[in-house]
């Protein structure tokens, strides 16, 4: 019996003799399966094929966690370091004994939340290892592969995990989409940990949102505002996509208003 991971998306599946058939959250269209085929990986082999996860500090309080060579969708996690017990944002696949010693060193973990299912990967095995709940929103509980009692689906639009720490619902690229908002981050001046949720571009002036991303199909026109009115009242100065180099190191909050600007113009305006 194995806990089957899809080497796409990098979500653990439930335990079973035989590999699932497909993966639901890559048949969807908002992700894909690969030109191969469907594939399948265990974490065990994830641990013998040579990958182990680096340590980057971004800024006080906040250090990345990523695997290296890349796995699956290539996200990095964050840590926030918290007096009141460190939180892990967002979640990658290879979870082993060093990783958990370094996560340790660091002061452990308290508490897993997740943007969207596509990062849901080994969660369990990490909510295992440091003993800990996994907050994810009521509204994506369909795309849970491996349940678990360690699994606290949160509801409504926002939900306090430490004094200053709070999830934020957006919706847009899934119905549960979520960002966290850590308010004593960039020396109290907030920052935004945003997933994919609110994508940093190659411009890193400017950030953007997606339905699907690798099949480039783009939310409406009233999503993207619904999303803007929502992230409106909470000030960041800084703001953490899901890999190590998508960071808005300056004035994001006013990054994030002028993107959701122009996003919308641009779906409103025919051009030549």
């Amino acid at each position: 019996m194995e806990y089957w991971i899809c080497q796409t998306c990098g979500t653990q599946f439930a335990q079973s003799e035989q590999p699932p058939t497909t993966c639901p959250i890559c048949c969807d269209e908002r992700q894909y399966i690969g030109y191969n085929g469907q594939q399948w990986t265990t974490l065990a082999r994830l641990q013998q094929d040579g990958l182990h996860n680096e340590f980057r500090e971004h800024e006080p309080g906040l250090i990345g966690v990523g695997t290296s060579p890349s796995f699956a969708i290539g996200e990095r996690a964050l840590l926030v370091q918290h007096p009141q017990g460190n939180v892990l944002w967002d979640c990658m696949s290879l979870i082993d004994d060093e990783t958990v010693a370094e996560i340790k060193r660091l002061g452990g973990i308290t508490a897993l939340a997740i943007s969207h299912p596509h990062y849901y990967t080994t969660m369990v095995e990490w909510a295992q290892r440091f003993d800990m709940p996994i907050y994810l929103h009521e509204a994506d509980r369909q795309w849970v592969m491996r349940p678990s009692e360690r699994i606290h689906f949160w509801s409504g639009e926002t939900c306090t995990l430490k004094n200053g720490l709070t999830l934020i619902r957006l919706g847009g690229h899934f119905a549960g989409g979520t960002v966290l908002h850590w308010q004593q981050g960039s020396s109290g001046l907030g920052v935004l940990l945003s997933g994919d949720i609110i994508q940093v571009v190659a411009d890193h002036q400017y950030v953007s949102f997606m339905y699907s991303y690798p099949n480039l199909i783009p939310l409406s026109a009233a999503t993207v505002q619904r999303i803007r009115d929502t992230i409106a009242p909470w000030q960041f100065e800084r703001l953490y996509g899901a890999w190590f180099d998508r960071v808005v190191e300056h004035n994001a909050h006013e990054v994030v208003l002028r993107s959701t600007g122009r996003y919308i113009r641009a779906l409103e305006t025919e051009r030549p």
